[in-house]
């Protein structure tokens, strides 16, 4: 316990102090420590992006950054999307439109798709192809995570119209 440092930082909207190794990666404590099992261990080299969460606005891959860098960061992971009990669009999209087959690739898509559409509310197909290519999934072919995506930036583009 002597050589842990306690890390603070804002996990979907909660403040947590977790205390972590220096060396410890922010996977393994979200997934262990924390019990966010939502984004996934994959290749635990940045190349599958199942791990994908989004710091302070920005899609990282928690298999590669240590926690100690989230320090008074805001965090969003896949668990964090759903709103008082309501799925965000892009799940429910992904849902609809059948964007996932095994699911094991899911919550890195939704996380990244999250940013884009933060990012870009109206990206057309090769955007989305573009922003998702560093996520990689080995049963839908992408076609319905596109079509899952426009889906749900429609969505939220209807919804924002009828909130104004």
């Amino acid at each position: 316990m002597a050589n842990k440092q306690l890390v603070a930082f804002s996990l979907n909207g909660k403040d947590v102090d977790v205390a972590v190794e220096p060396r410890e990666l922010l996977i393994h404590t979200l997934r262990e420590r924390l019990l966010h099992t939502g984004p996934h261990i994959g290749c635990e080299t940045s190349h599958c992006g199942a791990c994908t969460v989004d710091v302070n606005g920005m899609s990282v891959k928690s298999c590669t950054m240590l926690t100690v860098q989230c320090e008074g960061a805001r965090m969003v992971t896949v668990e964090g999307l759903e709103q008082n009990g309501v799925l965000h669009a892009l799940q429910q999209a992904f849902h609809e439109e059948h964007g996932l087959q095994c699911g094991y690739c899911t919550p890195g898509m939704l996380t990244r798709a999250y940013r884009l559409l933060q990012e870009n509310p109206n990206p057309n197909e090769e955007e989305i192809r573009y922003w998702i290519s560093g996520n990689l999934c080995r049963c839908t072919g992408y076609q319905n995570i596109v079509k899952a995506v426009q889906s749900a930036a429609q969505k939220l583009a209807t919804a924002q119209l009828e909130g104004a």
